[in-house]
C-alpha cells in the first residue's frame, strides 16, 4: 500500500445487498448434491453482497478512490465468487491548501460509509478523515491570523500592528487630557 493510501474492505460476513446480481447457473449445476446447491447460492449472495459494498465505495469515493479487487473462492459448480474485497483510496492531504483538504476528505468518509453496512475498517477510514478535517480546518485558522496580522502590519509602519497603534493613540490621548488637566 502507499503512503497515503488507505484501503476500504468488505467485511467477512454482512447484511444482504441493494444491487442483487445473480451468476448464471454453470453447465454442470444438476449434478450438484443439495449441499452443494446450497453452497454456491450462498456464494452467489456474498458474491453480490461484496461487489455492491465495494461499488459504493469507488462510486461515492470518485478520483480518490481505485478500483475494487476481490479474494474469490472457487465453488462446487467450478466458479469463483468474490468472498472479499477493497478499495484502495488516496486519503493524503492537498498540500498547502485546507479548503481543498476539507472537501477531499469529506468525500472520503462519505465513500467510507457509503455501503449500506460499513464494515469496522469503513468506520476507522471514517474517523481518520474527520480527524484530518479537524486538522485542516486547524490550519486554515492558524492560515488566516497570519494573513490579517500581515494585513494589519501593513497599514502602519513595518513591524507594527493594531494593537501598537491603538496603544500609541491611547498614550497620546491621556497625555491630551493631562495637560486640559494641568
Amino acid at each position: 500500500m502507499l503512503s497515503g493510501e488507505t484501503r476500504l474492505a468488505s467485511q467477512q460476513a454482512g447484511a444482504p445487498s441493494a444491487e442483487p446480481r445473480a451468476a448464471a447457473p454453470s453447465a454442470g449445476a444438476e449434478a450438484l448434491t443439495e449441499e452443494e446447491k446450497k453452497k454456491v447460492q450462498e456464494l452467489q449472495s456474498r458474491d453480490r453482497e461484496v461487489r455492491a459494498h465495494e461499488q459504493a465505495h469507488k462510486a461515492a469515493g470518485g478520483p480518490h478512490a481505485g478500483s475494487p479487487t476481490f479474494k474469490t473462492v472457487r465453488g462446487p459448480d467450478g466458479r469463483s465468487y468474490a468472498i472479499s474485497g477493497e478499495v484502495k483510496i488516496d486519503t493524503s492531504a492537498v498540500p498547502n491548501n485546507p479548503d481543498a483538504t476539507i472537501r477531499k476528505m469529506e468525500q472520503i468518509k462519505r465513500a467510507a460509509l457509503a455501503p449500506s453496512n460499513p464494515s469496522s475498517a469503513d468506520r476507522q477510514v471514517a474517523a481518520e478523515a474527520d480527524a484530518k478535517i479537524q486538522k485542516a480546518r486547524l490550519e486554515k485558522r492558524e492560515m488566516e491570523a497570519e494573513e490579517r496580522e500581515k494585513a494589519a502590519g501593513a497599514g502602519g509602519a513595518p513591524g507594527t500592528s493594531d494593537r501598537t497603534s491603538d496603544r500609541t493613540i491611547d498614550k497620546a490621548a491621556r497625555g491630551a487630557r493631562h495637560n486640559l488637566l494641568a
